[in-house]
């Protein structure tokens, strides 16, 4: 039976988080505060963008932006605007990066093209992501692209709406608890958790547990071969 595959992009498609990292590193190792650690550091950096991608959202821009808000609160040097800017160019870089496709996703989505629909949706800045597409080369696999500001329960149900999206036959896949599984089964359809070591820690959740729908957990984006 034809299925509609929902598919997220950071982390599930491409790797995108470790960029992030990096930036993470060179702004500890700028900041080169005297007694903090660097996870002490990134407990500030979460509790800020924590606090900022409700109003913002995501990307390399607002991830700047919070460098540069955990730079102000925790520096022990005058702050100077062009230090500012530096810190703000560990974000801009990301942007800079190849994208990566991590192992088997481009034979894995010519092959599901082939026998379902596929859709890609995904949540942050929307020309920073058309741009991470466009450089994949795997726009061509998927039939509709969904970017929004943030994958909740409310954004799943509108997708669902808009594509009349038969719930029995409709799966959400990607690596984030948080925004690609928990509220794509609480919105009524099923849900594939792709596991990535380096996924996010504000995206790190427990798995709910499923509703009407079902939930699958495979090891690599390649065994979805095996399931459809």
């Amino acid at each position: 039976m034809r299925q509609h595959l929902i598919i997220d992009a950071d982390d599930t498609l491409w790797e995108n988080n470790i960029y992030f990292e990096a930036a993470f590193d060179e702004f500890v190792e700028f900041l080169a505060h005297s007694t903090l650690s660097p996870t002490q550091v990134r407990a500030v950096l979460d509790e800020i963008e924590l606090g900022n991608t409700k109003v913002h959202g995501y990307g390399s821009l607002n991830y700047g932006r919070n460098l540069q808000q955990t730079y102000q609160r925790l520096a022990e040097r005058e702050i100077r605007s062009a230090d500012l800017e530096t810190v703000k160019g560990f974000a801009m870089r990301i942007l800079e990066q190849p994208v990566e496709l991590i192992d088997g996703v481009a034979g894995t989505l010519e092959y599901l093209a082939s026998r379902h629909d596929l859709t890609l949706f995904t949540k942050g800045h929307p020309e920073e992501q058309k741009l991470k597409l466009d450089r994949s080369g795997l726009g061509i696999w998927f039939g509709h692209t969904g970017i929004v500001k943030e994958k909740d329960v409310a954004s799943y149900r509108s997708l669902i709406a808009e594509r009349s999206l038969p719930p029995a036959t409709t799966w959400m896949i990607g690596n984030s608890p948080k925004s690609d599984v928990n509220p794509a089964l609480e919105a009524g359809i099923n849900a594939i958790f792709v596991p990535h070591a380096r996924t996010w820690v504000l995206e790190r959740t427990e798995l709910r547990p499923p509703g009407p729908g079902q939930l699958l957990i495979v090891e690599k984006f390649e065994d979805l071969k095996t399931l459809f």
